[in-house]
């Protein structure tokens, strides 16, 4: 397998606003605690001042939620390992997609394992464990119902309700299964030996990471969002997390900047057995949306004080909580991810929990055999595969055309013949002048349609190289969009099993750039 970096600008793929911050522009200085580079994490580790009682409730919950899965004595220790003040974490997260969902989510798992290497070899004090948040409280089942393979898209259809990690692998799952009979085993060992969604998705990231010592985090969890309870509090009846998430918005926004996440009053869902739904004021008291659920502030203060699970922080507050939570001193994130966290720098100073580092993912495309023998023909490289292709075919039929399909000098020609004349018509009767410009607007028309009729010859003449083209670009962006966020695993996995140990052998989390990977 072959690399080859391009500059992030080149790819027509991220916001400025990405680019600004990776880029360290001083505007955005303010909006985050931390450079995103090595040397970054020195700082990190002196700011982060993570109590033996939250290690403790961090290890017990964990502990709870690993029984019954089989796991190797890597995450073992590092489970262990959460105890000791010397131990720190570098996250990422994501939803519970089927069979993992498009690539760059196994790009943001490998991504996070190769950061806790790099920082053990940097600090050789410490120890860091990579963490993988499982985002099993989010409820919207149609953004992770399906994955795309080979331009097919496989789908669960089910009517359950709620947070997604408690879905039910029910008889229509099994039917949805049945579909998917050339996965892989580590992925049919999963869904076949789990009762829900969020089982599964432990059980196969566990067999796929394992061995990199890659712990999986569920923060529904009642003994985690115990630490919680006062944010929760503060944002249920003092709406201070929106007041101070609204400052910082604003002031980004006066620098140009727009907004990805959009804070409420009340940043946080009532959370139960088929039901996440938004918590808002209702006159004096509260009403969960949806439903028929209304309670006092009394009421409220005390379900947050016995059942703090009940609470589930939305976009805005989910990065606090992660923070709380774990003795973190990174979050890798896709390029959306790591500006909207930009949002949040003034509700993290507001309760004192320091600000992490914030980095990028790492960004990748795969090119197979079959796609780089169809850009050899092109001549193309690998830099050539990010162009667009309308763009590119206009010049490249340009470049090749055997006859000057423009007309620009028949145009200018036959224009000048109808104004010449027009005004020499003018002398005899004016309006002949307008009669002559009109005939010139039809003639020019004419000339436009026999333009593209000799523009769509040459494209004819030209069409195996411009399918060729085509065909490359389907497969390095399908749809439009990046393949990464299309694809899934499986289109590579499956002939290459080796695929994610490949991956975590070129994956550098501190190299800001497009990765192009060639198979041959």
């Amino acid at each position: 397998m072959k690399k080859h970096c391009v500059d992030l600008n080149k790819t027509g793929q991220f916001s400025r606003f990405f680019l600004d911050y990776i880029e360290g522009k001083e505007t955005l200085r303010p909006f985050y605690a931390h450079l995103p580079k090595l040397e970054s994490f020195r700082e990190a580790v002196e700011a982060k001042n993570f109590s033996a009682k939250n290690r403790e409730i961090l290890h017990n919950a964990l502990q709870n939620q690993y029984s019954g899965v089989g796991i190797g004595e890597v995450v073992s220790k590092n489970l262990e390992s959460l105890l000791s003040e010397k131990t720190f974490t570098v996250t990422t997260g994501h939803q519970l997609n089927l069979f993992t969902g498009p690539l760059y989510f196994i790009y943001k798992l490998v991504s996070t394992i190769n950061l806790a290497k790099k920082l053990k070899s940097a600090y050789p004090e410490f120890h860091f464990v990579p963490v993988y948040w499982m985002a099993t409280e989010d409820h919207d089942f149609d953004e992770i119902n399906y994955f795309k393979l080979d331009g097919k898209k496989y789908q669960w259809t089910c009517g359950q309700k709620g947070a997604v990690g408690d879905f039910v692998l029910d008889e229509t799952f099994k039917t949805f299964l049945k579909e998917v009979h050339f996965a892989p085993e580590v992925f049919k060992k999963a869904y076949q030996s789990s009762k829900t969604l969020g089982e599964a998705v432990r059980k196969y990231v566990n067999q796929l990471f394992g061995e990199e010592g890659l712990i999986v985090v569920d923060g529904n969890d009642s003994g985690l969002k115990s630490i919680f309870k006062p944010v929760i509090t503060s944002d249920l009846f003092d709406h201070t997390p929106f007041e101070e998430a609204q400052k910082t918005t604003q002031a980004l926004e006066e620098l140009g900047y727009k907004s990805q996440i959009f804070p409420r009053e009340i940043n946080h869902f009532y959370l139960d057995k088929g039901i996440r739904e938004r918590i808002e004021r209702s006159g004096e008291g509260f009403q969960v949306l949806n439903s028929e659920i209304r309670f006092s502030p009394d009421e409220l203060k005390s379900l947050i004080d016995s059942n703090p699970e009940r609470f589930s922080p939305n976009v805005v507050l989910r990065p606090l909580y992660q923070e709380m939570i774990l003795p973190n001193l990174a979050y890798l994130g896709g390029p959306a991810e790591v500006v909207y966290w930009l949002q949040l720098k003034g509700i993290f100073d507001h309760f004192g929990v320091p600000f992490p580092v914030l980095l990028p993912r790492n960004f990748a495309l795969i090119l197979n055999g079959p796609v780089l023998q169809k850009m050899e023909k092109l001549g193309w490289n690998w830099s050539d595969v990010f162009v667009d292709f309308e763009i590119w075919k206009k010049g490249y039929v340009e470049q090749l055309a055997q006859v000057d399909f423009n007309l620009n000098e028949e145009s200018q020609i036959i224009s000048g013949l109808f104004d010449k004349k027009g005004k020499e018509a003018a002398t005899l009767e004016k309006s002949l002048e307008s009669a002559f410009q009109a005939g010139k607007v039809r003639s020019l028309k004419i000339l436009d349609q026999m333009s593209s009729k000799l523009r769509k010859a040459e494209e004819r003449r030209l069409q195996l190289d411009i399918n060729r083209a085509k065909a490359v670009l389907d497969f390095t962006a399908p749809g439009g969009s990046p393949q990464e966020r299309v694809v899934n695993m499986m289109q590579f996995y499956l002939s290459n099993p080796a695929l994610v140990e490949d991956l975590m052998a070129c994956f550098d989390p501190l190299d800001f750039n497009m990765m192009v990977l060639e198979y041959k």
